[in-house]
């Protein structure tokens, strides 16, 4: 996947944010660098928006987004929030994958490489990364992520929607609200709510906290 297109998004290269590579968890051996693939959600989102017809201010109307952000989204001068992205999504009826990965992977693919998923950048700043850990496709009923959260990021603002998810802390750790109720999470805590429940999170230490996390429907 490395180098190649999404659905009209740019050429993905194998570097971390800021064009540093990055050691990847769960394979830490010494001097083992792994490359990973990044894409912006700019082009797709406005390539996605244009085939449905929208324009830019219907589009913003739909996500309740400003449109000059949205504007900067599409620019790449702008990384949107998990909010945002979420808002963005549901208004061209996808799922957040959908805004950065091909959704083109053949149906008899079973494995995603390490050091070939797709990831995306969310949030000003360092934010945090999104690594897809399944494929994006159409009557998918199950979306996974690696979510790596930089200290002080987080889902900036409550988010809530249908379906369920589960996380599972592998590092790090996050302070996640449901329902207004504060949970402190460290590694080898899990979490499950039903995504309707008002939630919201925020990695409130000094050190990136890592999250498997998983929704069904993919949503996200």
């Amino acid at each position: 996947m490395a180098g190649g297109n999404v659905s009209g998004a740019p050429a993905l290269c194998p570097t971390n944010v800021h064009g540093k590579r990055i050691m990847i968890a769960g394979a830490r051996k010494k001097d083992r660098i792994v490359s990973m693939p990044e894409s912006r959600v700019g082009l797709k989102m406005r390539h996605t928006r244009l085939l449905k017809g929208l324009t830019l201010k219907r589009l913003a109307e739909l996500a309740e987004c400003s449109e000059s952000l949205l504007s900067r989204i599409e620019n790449g001068s702008a990384n949107p929030s998990i909010k945002t992205m979420h808002r963005v999504a549901m208004a061209l009826d996808m799922p957040v994958s959908g805004l950065f990965q091909d959704g083109g992977v053949e149906d008899s693919s079973v494995v995603l490489r390490q050091g070939e998923r797709p990831t995306v950048q969310a949030g000003q700043g360092k934010g945090h990364r999104l690594e897809a850990l399944i494929p994006s496709r159409r009557g998918n009923l199950l979306s996974g992520y690696i979510n790596d959260i930089e200290p002080g990021s987080g889902s900036e603002g409550v988010i809530k929607h249908e379906g369920e998810e589960f996380g599972y802390v592998l590092d790090g750790e996050i302070e996640l609200i449901v329902d207004k109720k504060k949970y402190q999470l460290r590694p080898g805590d899990s979490f499950y709510f039903r995504s309707e429940r008002p939630h919201s999170y925020t990695n409130n230490r000094k050190k990136v906290a890592r999250i498997l996390w998983l929704n069904t429907p993919p949503t996200f």
